[in-house]
């Protein structure tokens, strides 16, 4: 089957409405072809711009969270961080008018305060010039960590507290979530993770409770919009029971 047609038979499926993807293998392209570090990361962001407009332009759903960077990435060497900060704010002004031509809608999750200046402000005003579209909710987790975000709530519940009486019998699922850095997200129903590694590395651990995961060997710089249609065609064949029994 070439690609249109993997394309139309998976408009034609039922689609998720939040998937997320963990972009996996920047590092590990670069020094399979004798390359700096940094020139992987450089393709990976090629390869976010590339998945975002597809996925805008063909209405495939309409949330993406990209994890960019996690709490845990500090501990990187730090030339090859501050290298993915400015690769990051680069990104966000030169392609800017483009998002916003796109409809998609650019929201950044994650502790942003450590951040370099230059970077938060061009988060700052990507999200101020794309905050009226609808087509697509992107949302870059960025110095993010799903624990992170677990212990922030909590700082959130515990500082209403002083002011406003809590009922404990009250904390239910949906009372934590509307303090999560998150709470504007639906639960994730896929996430994707390229490179070849099976596991989660921390990433938005409250909305990936029911979630389907694909786990590709692809490295991110090569994934393709097809790669990112075979997820699809993958989530489509999936039963999804969210923990009840099914009839067979």
């Amino acid at each position: 089957m070439n690609s249109t047609g993997l394309l139309e038979e998976v408009k034609a499926g039922e689609l998720p409405v939040h998937v997320g993807i963990i972009m996996d293998g920047n590092g590990r392209w670069a020094r399979a072809r004798g390359l700096p570090r940094g020139e992987g990361h450089r393709q990976g962001a090629l390869a976010a711009e590339r998945i975002v407009k597809f996925v805008a332009r063909e209405r495939l759903f309409p949330y993406l969270t990209l994890f960019a960077f996690s709490t845990e990435n500090w501990s990187r060497p730090r030339d090859e961080v501050e290298f993915v900060f400015e690769l990051l704010r680069d990104f966000l002004r030169t392609k800017a008018q483009e998002l916003v031509e796109a409809g998609v809608r650019l929201w950044v999750i994650g502790d942003l305060d450590p951040l370099p200046a230059g970077l938060r402000e061009a988060v700052e005003d990507l999200e101020e010039r794309t905050a009226a579209n609808e087509d697509l909710i992107l949302s870059i987790a960025l110095n993010f960590g799903g624990r992170w975000a677990i212990c922030r709530a909590v700082q959130e519940i515990l500082r209403a507290a002083r002011s406003v009486a809590i009922d404990p019998a009250g904390v239910d699922e949906s009372f934590l979530k509307a303090y999560l850095p998150t709470a504007g997200l639906p639960d994730l129903d896929l996430v994707i993770r390229t490179g070849g590694r099976l596991r989660l590395s921390n990433f938005l651990l409250w909305e990936v409770a029911y979630a389907e995961l694909y786990f590709t060997d692809t490295l991110w710089p090569d994934f393709s919009e097809e790669d990112l249609l075979l997820a699809l065609k993958d989530f489509q064949g999936r039963e999804r029971s969210f923990g009840r029994v099914r009839d067979r």
